[in-house]
């Protein structure tokens, strides 16, 4: 649906109200290549993560752009960061399966799976198991059921 995860990341933010702590998303888009071609470079330098782990490294990112801060918190999603440590707790993972390649994925913080191994008929209808298979993931905010 969308040519870089720029916007696809959208499925992230849209979906994480619905997503349980410690669960995965992933982003399925096996045509796309590029992160962003307007703000790769800055992306490439930052990387996916919460805002508190941003906010407790300011030094070394506050220099980039404010909307490309912004938008690697919203695609990583809710977390938190232990100072002390220097270790980064996002509240779950963020999976790509598109054509970026694993390495430049783990490089960015994000997992990775080959978009030639799913076979999306396998996802659905797995809500009683805790999946759940969103088309057109970037559309709709999801929030979870109150029970």
């Amino acid at each position: 649906m969308y040519d870089e995860l720029w916007t696809a990341g959208k499925a992230m933010y849209k979906l994480e109200p619905a997503l349980a702590a410690g669960g995965e998303l992933i982003i399925y888009a096996p045509h796309l290549r590029e992160v962003s071609v307007v703000h790769g470079k800055h992306i490439a330098e930052v990387g996916y993560h919460v805002l508190p782990y941003i906010l407790g490294n300011w030094d070394r990112y506050k220099h980039l752009p404010l909307g490309v801060l912004a938008h690697s918190t919203h695609v990583r999603g809710d977390g938190d960061y232990d100072a002390a440590t220097g270790t980064e707790l996002p509240r779950a993972r963020v999976t790509l399966a598109s054509q970026i390649p694993a390495d430049e994925c783990a490089a960015l913080s994000l997992g990775y799976l080959d978009p030639a191994g799913i076979d999306m008929d396998d996802w659905r209808d797995r809500e009683d198991e805790g999946i759940l298979l969103v088309a057109k993931a970037g559309e709709t905010l999801y929030r979870a059921k109150e029970t």
